[in-house]
């Protein structure tokens, strides 16, 4: 059954101006309204509590949020942000802590508030110049935690080559936390571009290490160059404290060598012969290579490795030294029996090596010739020699090359 309504037509066009004017632009809505926080009583534990502060935006415009303390302190939370007219509430999740000046509060970034109570203002600005002001007020209450800091920090070498010589490879970035943090450290390149290298990392509070090679997090190798590191410390209520350093990179390269001739002769000997090689090496790299003896010229017997003989002065050394060696193929022995024979990459006599009679370097781009000799003593009848280059501590950049059959007589 259709009713057909009795309403006078007067009414009805004024009800369908009204709808008109309250839907089209006739309407103005309030600049800046219905701003509250909720929960009034912020109270921080460090669990994740928060405050809500919202607020309704009718016209375009630009916004600042900040905090007023009971002197009069000022705390900028928002800073000419734009906003658009919405009917959902905009909303601030507001935790307690306050951005500071750095520069005034010994490297600290943001804090929590201080117990009290504060008054949130918001300022709004519109495109046609006009403002609008709203207050509100919020307290908070904890239990005021000591602040985190980053003490005693230090970059031990300030000034390091990433070339794998050991000598000043690595830096330690060192520090100590006097409370429980979550940490951070960043190195920012010479260009600006920010690698990570520690990533929310949670450390009590102790003395703190951390090694860096100087080497991207990928280890690609890095320029020469000022790099900063940036170390940032916060706890469990927001605090956050932040300290810088620089290291400086120098002499930065991978050490590269190539055996570019070898030669084992004689081919024929009786057992208790002597086999003489001749190899010739070139530094392929960008770096110096450091390396040490036996000299070139030294003898062993089969019987004998390089970590024996002088009463072990030529024992494999930790950091990276290159030497030259000479190996079989039935020699099973492993450690100190894989190329039992080396010799230092040079063709100085210990005196006259770059520290007397411990270490030599072969610059970028040299060549020296080591000549070495091995009495035969083992009981073969046939012997496949082989040369390779040896990296201490590392590996064997270069192996069996060069491999000739021996034949060995009794």
């Amino acid at each position: 059954m259709i009713r057909v309504s009795r309403r006078p037509v007067g009414m009805v066009a004024l009800l369908l101006l009204t709808s008109i004017l309250l839907g089209g632009c006739g309407v103005t809505r309030p600049l800046l309204s219905d701003v509250r926080a909720d929960p009034p009583l912020l109270q921080p534990t460090g669990a994740g509590e928060t405050t809500i502060i919202s607020y309704r935006i009718g016209r375009e415009a630009v916004l600042d949020i900040y905090l007023e303390s009971a002197d009069g302190q000022r705390y900028d939370l928002r800073r000419a942000v734009p906003r658009s007219p919405d009917d959902t509430p905009y909303t601030l999740r507001f935790d307690g802590t306050v951005p500071v000046d750095p520069a005034q509060n010994d490297g600290l970034l943001r804090r929590l508030l201080p117990d009290g109570d504060y008054t949130v203002v918001l300022v709004a600005q519109a495109n046609d110049g006009s403002t609008s002001e709203a207050r509100t007020v919020i307290a908070v209450q904890s239990d005021a935690p000591p602040l985190p800091a980053i003490e005693n920090l230090l970059a031990f070498p300030e000034t390091i080559s990433p070339n794998a010589d050991a000598i000043d490879d690595v830096t330690e970035i060192t520090y100590r936390l006097p409370i429980t943090a979550t940490v951070d450290i960043a190195i920012t390149t010479p260009d600006g571009q920010v690698l990570p290298f520690v990533t929310r990392e949670l450390s009590s509070p102790e003395e703190r290490r951390h090694v860096w090679n100087g080497k991207r997090p990928d280890g690609a190798v890095l320029p020469e160059g000022v790099y900063t590191y940036t170390v940032r410390a916060e706890d469990r209520f927001g605090n956050l404290v932040q300290r810088e350093g620089t290291i400086r990179l120098i002499n930065v390269g991978q050490p590269e060598a190539t055996i570019i001739a070898a030669r084992i002769a004689p081919e024929r000997l009786m057992l208790g012969g002597t086999l003489t090689v001749e190899m010739r090496i070139r530094n392929t790299g960008v770096v110096p290579i450091r390396t040490y003896g036996p000299p070139s010229g030294f003898t062993y017997t089969t019987d004998e490795v390089y970590s024996t003989i002088a009463g072990g002065r030529y024992t494999a050394q930790a950091g990276g030294f290159w030497r030259v060696g000479m190996d079989w193929d039935a020699n099973s022995g492993g450690g100190a029996r894989r190329y039992p024979f080396r010799w230092a990459l040079s063709e100085r006599p210990p005196e006259r090596w770059r520290i007397p009679y411990v270490e030599d370097w072969l610059m970028p781009g040299e060549e020296v010739e080591v000549v070495g000799h091995v009495q035969v003593v083992q009981p073969e009848t046939r012997m496949y020699f082989y040369v390779g280059l040896i990296q201490d501590g590392v590996g064997f950049p270069q192996d069996r090359t060069a491999r000739t059959l021996i034949e060995v007589g009794f």
